[in-house]
């Protein structure tokens, strides 16, 4: 028995009322919300092909798995991660997103299990892939298909991993401004992640799901992205704050009164008084997560220029994500050297932007394709690092 038809019986089994339409896809609308077209609004993850819940799931136990060993969940010890280990790490994590991009190259039909023509080309035009699809045989067009799959995920990894360097900047801050012991910056990272993790799933699929809907909204994200670059590069070097006392999270988490006054070790919650108090160190998990929403408010759109797919969004994300905490370690002590990285991230948003804005002009007419993004890419974060490494700070000034 075929494991598409498995799956379709299982999730049957498990849900009952879930429907089912004629090319397997499984239908969790009449499930749901059963009458409302408006609430569903073909989100992406709601409508699953066999093969997506597969590769999916996978995919997602793959790096928790690896999460768990990056991290040190096994070992419960707190320590300062050495410069030594986030280098290993951070080297795994882009092998990992390196050996996915030649996994999409060669294996890249699975994602969505087509085995027709019309099938593929559907799934072509529904994500709008830069795919010529007439005069082409199956394998022809699937072996096309894989191709621009690959460039687009690497192309998203590549942005996504760039803009994280300024989520650096921000954690850094934050762990500065609540005077968080360096022993800690493992624990709380790890659970920042994975709050990370459920944010970036929900904002991707349901992202995607408004711009199948209503295209316009691209471009509002592109006009948003071309400001965000320019007030970074207006902004420049200076520096930041993080105002610990009257920052919105920790007026929120001070209304309810069980908020602990000191650190207590690495717990998050103690229990006194038979009361149930959160930690300071809790608070500073929340505060990383509401800046990493507004990061994503940045960076995910960033990637929907790239690629329309929903899942190889959400897999470039993940991966840049995972080796965000290793580059995070890896950057802490360094990350002063590279000036005007700040700039180049800068010029990066309102490159991507205007793509979002002008895709037609910028693809047809300059013939700005994905392969060439990546490499304007590259460069633009190439020139920034070669730059703050050449130019010294008092001949920046002079």
């Amino acid at each position: 028995m075929k494991a598409d038809v498995i799956g379709i019986r299982v999730i049957h089994i498990l849900c009952p009322h879930m429907g089912q339409t004629r090319d397997n896809r499984f239908n969790l609308k009449s499930y749901f919300c059963g009458r409302s077209d408006m609430l569903y609004m073909n989100i992406p993850f709601l409508a699953l092909h066999a093969s997506e819940l597969i590769f999916f799931s996978i995919f997602i136990v793959f790096i928790l798995f690896v999460l768990m060993l990056d991290l040190g969940i096994f070992s419960k010890e707190n320590k300062v991660v050495s410069f030594r280990e986030s280098l290993m790490w951070s080297t795994v994590w882009v092998a990992c997103a390196f050996g996915f991009f030649f996994l999409l190259k060669t294996k890249g039909h699975l994602i969505h299990g087509f085995t027709t023509v019309e099938q593929l080309t559907g799934i072509i035009d529904r994500y709008q892939h830069p795919i010529e699809t007439s005069g082409k045989t199956f394998e022809e067009l699937s072996q096309a298909y894989r191709n621009n799959l690959s460039i687009e995920f690497i192309t998203g990894y590549f942005i996504e991993y760039a803009l994280s360097v300024d989520n650096i900047f921000v954690m850094l801050l934050i762990f500065q401004a609540f005077k968080v012991r360096e022993r800690y910056f493992k624990r709380v990272l790890f659970w920042g992640i994975l709050g990370a993790l459920v944010m970036r799933f929900t904002f991707i699929f349901a992202g995607a799901a408004v711009i199948q809907h209503f295209h316009w909204v691209l471009y509002i994200f592109g006009g948003f992205l071309i400001y965000s670059g320019a007030k970074i590069l207006i902004k420049g070097d200076d520096e930041d704050e993080i105002d610990e006392k009257n920052h919105p999270v920790v007026k929120l988490a001070a209304r309810t009164g069980r908020v602990f006054p000191r650190y207590v070790g690495e717990h998050f919650f103690i229990r006194k008084d038979k009361k149930l108090w959160v930690t300071p160190l809790f608070i500073v998990i929340l505060v990383i997560e509401f800046s990493d929403l507004i990061f994503a408010v940045d960076s995910v759109p960033a990637i929907f220029v790239v690629t329309k797919d929903p899942y190889i969004v959400f897999f470039s994300n993940i991966f840049a994500i995972m080796g965000l905490r290793s580059m995070f370690f890896l950057l802490s002590n360094t990350i002063h050297l590279f000036r005007f990285l700040k700039y180049g991230l800068g010029v990066l948003l309102i490159f991507i932007g205007s793509k979002m804005l002008f895709h037609k002009f910028m693809v047809e007419t300059l013939g700005i394709n994905n392969v060439r993004s990546l490499l304007i890419i590259g460069c633009i974060l190439g020139v920034s690092i070669i730059l703050s490494l050449l130019v010294k700070e008092k001949d920046a000034a002079g």
